[in-house]
C-alpha cells in the first residue's frame, strides 16, 4: 500500500488547466523526484497534496486515508528556509509543535534531542543569521520533519545552496531520511540531483502538464561520489533529456 498517492488530479485557474489526471505514489522509505520544466505545474500539484489548494478533479490519500484539501496533515518545506529572523533556532524548528496546540516548553523539549540527529547541536540557542547555508536548511529540513507524519514534501529544496554543499547535504539526507523513517517527494529541475538522490522519477511535462514518464533509479543509494561519471549515470541522463 502506498504511504501516499494522488489519483486522476486536475487543477483548473480561471481557462486554463494547469495539471491534467495526475497519478503519482510514494511508498514507505522512498525518495521520489517530480522533474519537470518551469510552468509545468509541479508547485500547483505540491499545494494539492498539502491541502493547500482544492483540485477540480482528483483524490489524495495518506495511508489510505483521504486527505483532500485538508491542510496540516504533510509537511511541506519551500526552496527558501523561511527561519523567522527574531526567534532562536529551537523555537523556529518547534514552531508546528506550538501551533498545533503544544506549549512552548514541552515543543522545545520534543525538538531538542533531535539537533543532534540532524547535525545541528549546539546551535538551539542561536539565531538564524548566525547559521551557514547549509545549517538553516537543515534547521528548516528539521522543521518540517516535526510536522511531517512521515511525509515530506520539498520544493526545491537544495538550489541555494552551492555545489560543495549541496553534495554534502545530499548524503546527509539520505542518511537522516533512513534513521528517522522519513519518506519523501521532492520537486529539482537538476537532472543529476534527480538521478542521483531518487528511487524513482516522474517527467511532468506539457500544458496541461501530466506526467509523461516514470523512471525507475535502480543503483542503490548512497550511490558512491563518482557515480555522476559512470557510463550509467549518463545514460540515465540521456533517457531523461529525451523525455523531457
Amino acid at each position: 500500500m502506498a504511504l501516499l498517492k494522488a489519483e486522476h488530479i486536475t487543477k483548473i485557474y480561471g481557462q486554463r488547466t494547469i495539471i491534467k489526471d495526475i497519478n503519482i505514489e510514494l511508498n514507505q522509505g522512498e525518495l521520489v523526484c517530480l522533474l519537470g520544466v518551469s510552468g509545468s505545474g509541479k508547485t500547483t500539484l505540491f499545494h494539492i497534496l498539502s491541502g493547500l489548494t482544492t483540485p477540480e478533479e482528483g483524490h489524495v490519500y495518506l495511508n489510505d486515508k483521504e486527505i483532500t484539501s485538508t491542510p496540516g496533515q504533510i509537511s511541506y518545506m519551500l526552496q527558501k528556509d523561511l527561519l523567522l529572523p527574531h526567534k532562536k533556532i529551537i523555537d523556529n524548528v518547534s514552531l508546528p509543535l506550538v501551533l498545533k496546540g503544544m506549549k512552548k516548553a514541552d515543543a522545545r523539549q520534543k525538538a531538542d534531542p533531535l539537533f543532534a540527529d540532524f547535525g545541528l547541536d549546539g546551535t538551539q540557542y542561536q539565531y538564524p543569521s548566525q547559521l551557514s547555508g547549509g545549517m538553516r536548511q537543515r534547521a528548516a529540513l528539521l522543521r518540517t520533519y516535526l510536522s511531517s507524519n512521515g511525509v515530506a514534501l520539498l520544493d526545491e529544496p537544495f538550489s541555494a545552496l552551492d555545489t560543495i554543499t549541496k553534495s554534502n547535504i545530499h548524503k546527509w539526507y539520505l542518511n537522516i531520511m533512513t534513521h528517522i523513517d522519513l519518506s519523501t517527494l521532492f520537486i529539482t529541475h537538476d537532472i543529476d540531483e534527480a538521478i542521483l538522490l531518487s528511487d524513482r522519477i516522474y517527467i511532468l511535462n506539457g500544458t496541461p502538464g501530466e506526467i509523461k514518464d516514470e523512471i525507475v533509479i535502480r543503483e542503490k543509494k548512497p550511490r558512491p561520489d563518482d557515480f555522476y561519471l559512470t557510463e550509467t549515470f549518463l545514460n540515465y541522463k540521456r533517457d531523461i533529456i529525451s523525455r523531457l
